[in-house]
């Protein structure tokens, strides 16, 4: 079959819905019949797919798992990358669990303040609304596609989930800045390690990194390699190294003239003209390119509501600028001892 993409979906405009009959077993298997039929949706709809009526996908994880492997070559395994069990599905290793319920226990992020805009508007620009974010951008290469579906999601009017359009953004850049982001680089780091801003801003311990941990630079406007256009790839307080970057080769720090641009970049990326916003059915699955969007959590009541969500994560085709680079966040084995 040939998958039909309507949109942009309601309030944006990029993304799109993918319209079928019957359920994820239906949809699943048409599209392994056709397996360049998602990917090439997800391309027409600038890098956001979303599909209802998924419900199935609850008591059948393997079906997420299949429609995953659509999207490229390597479905990750989170039993392999130091994250926690308790956060990883027990019959399928390949599903992060992304859940206020225990054991998982992660919460949400915290209300904006103030939770609305001065026009009572709900925020989606940086800084008013912080955690934008692309997925594992300090890793090399960093993931293509991720796919998330709502097990349990809260009532609408919490817990959505907001996507920015880079490629749309850097379209509607000056010619100049265009020029200088061209041929810039980001320094991308894993949270925690003491390089968030927030952490460089109360000047908490740096903590000593191994080679496999260390910040990674990642072309601040990338190529996309399917539909070729040019997005910006960047995240912001979180994801970045406040301590060496957030630009390699301008001025560090949280006032530094590295801030000042990533504050501009983050700013117009965030537009709402350039935002889609998702509240979540129970079955939705939305289907996302980490090449070519970024996107933020929003707050919900985690004291009096239960929210249970599944993420997979597809590698596979980062784009010619990464060709034969080695996983950075593998760690080396070291080299046997030398006979004597």
């Amino acid at each position: 079959m040939s998958f039909k993409v309507a949109g942009p979906l309601p309030g944006a405009a990029f993304g799109g819905r993918i319209n079928h009959a019957g359920g994820a077993e239906t949809i699943v298997g048409a599209a392994e019949a056709d397996p360049s039929g998602l990917p090439k949706a997800l391309a027409e709809a600038d890098g956001l797919l979303l599909l209802r009526g998924m419900d199935a996908i609850a008591a059948r994880p393997d079906l997420l798992l299949r429609l995953s492997r659509l999207f490229g070559a390597e479905i990750e395994d989170y039993r392999s990358n130091l994250t926690p069990l308790h956060m990883v599905h027990t019959e399928v290793p390949e599903i992060l669990i992304v859940s206020n319920v225990p054991p998982v226990n992660r919460m949400p992020p915290a209300l904006p303040s103030p939770p609305l805009t001065a026009d009572g508007r709900f925020p989606v620009q940086f800084p008013h609304r912080r955690g934008w974010h692309t997925d594992q951008s300090y890793r090399r290469p960093p993931p293509d596609v991720s796919l998330f579906f709502a097990v349990t999601p809260v009532p609408k009017g919490q817990g959505q989930t907001l996507f920015a359009d880079c490629a749309a953004a850097y379209d509607a850049l000056s010619p100049a800045l265009k020029a200088k982001v061209d041929a810039l680089e980001g320094l991308h780091s894993k949270g925690r390690t003491g390089r968030s801003y927030d952490q460089v801003r109360n000047h908490e311990p740096v903590q000593p990194l191994r080679p496999h941990e260390r910040s990674q630079r990642q072309p601040v406007v990338r190529i996309h390699p399917v539909t070729g256009r040019r997005s910006l790839y960047l995240c912001e307080y979180g994801q970045m190294d406040w301590l060496d970057g957030p630009f390699v080769g301008m001025e560090p720090g949280p006032d530094g003239d590295g801030a000042r641009l990533l504050h501009e970049l983050m700013s117009h990326i965030t537009q709402p003209r350039f935002v889609y916003v998702h509240e979540w059915d129970a079955g939705d699955v939305l289907i996302w390119d980490n090449r070519c969007l970024v996107h933020a959590a929003t707050w919900y009541d985690a004291e009096k509501l239960q929210r249970v969500m599944w993420r997979t994560t597809v590698s596979g085709n980062p784009g010619a600028i990464y060709a034969g680079a080695r996983k950075s966040w593998i760690p080396v084995e070291p080299e046997p001892a030398a006979a004597n």
